[in-house]
């Protein structure tokens, strides 16, 4: 209701297209004098924050070569999340109809963890109306992944700032992401409960649709590569982009009859969220082939790999983070990890670590102790201690260092004898990952003490 005899209830409503102030005066002509012109603020704020986008990829974990992919849902039955309510029917990752749950296993089966970071951003009346702990638990799985939950209040902008693609819904999120010119897939998109005349509507009927059963990677690598951005959101979000913070402290002052303050009127920048810690702690398996002397291509995939190319050089193995919640499959690792600060006094030092990992798995090649951003300490079965750090100049943007020791472990297995075993340990080594350009690795020896 928004007049009562013929009377606007509200001094102003504050619009950000003429667009929906035609659709006011169409559906309540009483209401339309109290109609503003002001933009969108929220919108301003990420137009803003644009040259800050390397910044917050980097706050989200994304390492170089990796493509971010936010999945956006909002919260109601026909969302990309589905229906919460019915999460209780022992569904992993909510309601048992919902879009989310199968999607999240096809993430982890169809893309390699050092060619992809996703993250979620739900709505905060999912987390409110489940509760936290029960959004992490359904979505537990993805999260040993790899999967990142973004703030639903103070970081969803900058992760669509950050995102190379949007996988979403008819939800505001998906729509903003449209108009910042992200790719975006709908995995949802209920037209029937949208007014079909909104521009919401037009962009739901216009922007490409995930199609069951169609490969996933394939349709986003494809989508991202031949993005044109659809003209239509940016042009309906905001007629005044930029223009908010001063017409609506106008509004506001004029409405208490005061002068406005000499100084120009401007929004909050967007803060750089939290470093996002990510820590796969689902088992890796590895596809390794050896290029050459002393380079070796690493794929890993957080679920069941493809199968080796032997006439293509392929090994495969198996490396597996202490912290996994498989433990079963530590006892059959070949290669065993750990991350963390490494004089954190609960684990040991990286050389005392290592040697107890080998030894509660006497099947393991070796243990690979991550210490820093660049840098590992691996653990050989015999005995030998080292140190694999990248010479890359921002070796905060490389590869995960777990993925040096993956390397090492195939470059040692293709060795030919102990010369070339080394060789490998004199030269070092180059890797590349998937999606990723080859990044040098210096081996050194790694003290003791």
């Amino acid at each position: 209701m928004l007049a009562d005899d013929g009377v606007p209830l509200a001094d102003a409503l504050v619009l950000s297209h003429p667009e929906q102030i035609d659709r006011l005066r169409a559906a309540c002509p009483e209401a339309a004098p109290a109609a503003v012109l002001a933009g969108d603020p929220c919108y301003d704020r990420m137009l803003a924050a644009r040259p800050y986008r390397d910044r917050f990829r980097r706050a989200l974990g994304v390492r170089a070569g990796q493509r971010l992919i936010v999945i956006s849902s909002t919260w109601n039955p026909e969302s990309l999340f589905g229906d919460g309510s019915r999460a209780g029917d022992g569904g992993e990752h909510g309601g048992g109809d919902d879009v989310l749950s199968c999607l999240l296993p096809r993430l982890a089966r169809e893309f390699p963890v050092d060619a992809y970071r996703f993250a979620a951003v739900l709505h905060p009346n999912i987390w409110h109306g489940h509760g936290p702990g029960q959004i992490r638990a359904w979505l537990d799985r993805a999260r040993r992944a790899g999967l990142v939950l973004v703030d639903p209040l103070e970081g969803w902008r900058q992760a669509l700032l950050a995102a190379d693609a949007v996988i979403g819904d008819h939800g505001s999120v998906t729509y903003y992401a449209a108009a910042l010119g992200r790719p975006v897939l709908l995995a949802a998109a209920p037209l029937h409960a949208l007014d079909p005349d909104a521009p919401v509507s037009a962009f739901l009927r216009e922007a490409p649709r995930l199609v069951p059963g169609q490969p996933l990677r394939a349709r986003l690598e494809a989508l991202v590569d031949g993005h044109r951005p659809l003209p239509g959101p940016a042009a309906f979000t905001s007629s005044v982009p930029g223009e908010s913070a001063a017409r609506l402290r106008a509004l506001f002052y004029a409405m208490l009859g005061e002068a406005e303050p000499e100084w120009s009127a401007s929004l909050k920048p967007l803060e750089t969220p939290p470093l996002a810690r990510v820590t796969v702690t689902a088992p890796l398996h590895v596809l390794t082939r050896v290029e050459g002397p002393g380079e070796v291509t690493v794929t890993r995939w957080a679920t069941s790999a493809p199968s080796p190319d032997p006439d293509g050089g392929e090994e495969a193995h198996l490396a597996v983070h202490e912290d996994t919640r498989d433990v079963d499959r530590l006892r059959v690792a070949d290669v065993v990890l750990r991350d963390g600060p490494p004089d954190d006094p609960r684990f040991g030092s990286p050389p005392v670590w290592t040697a107890e990992a080998l030894r509660r798995a006497p099947g393991c090649a070796l243990a690979a102790f991550v210490v820093a951003p660049d840098a590992c300490v691996v653990r050989l079965r015999d005995g030998a201690l080292l140190r694999l750090v990248t010479e890359a100049p921002e070796a905060h943007t490389g590869p995960d260092p777990a993925v040096f020791a993956s390397a090492l472990h195939a470059l040692l297995g293709d060795a030919d004898g102990p010369a070339g075993r080394d060789r490998v340990l004199e030269a070092g080594f180059t890797v590349r990952t998937g999606g990723g350009r080859g990044v040098r690795v210096r081996v050194e020896r790694a003290p003791e003490g």
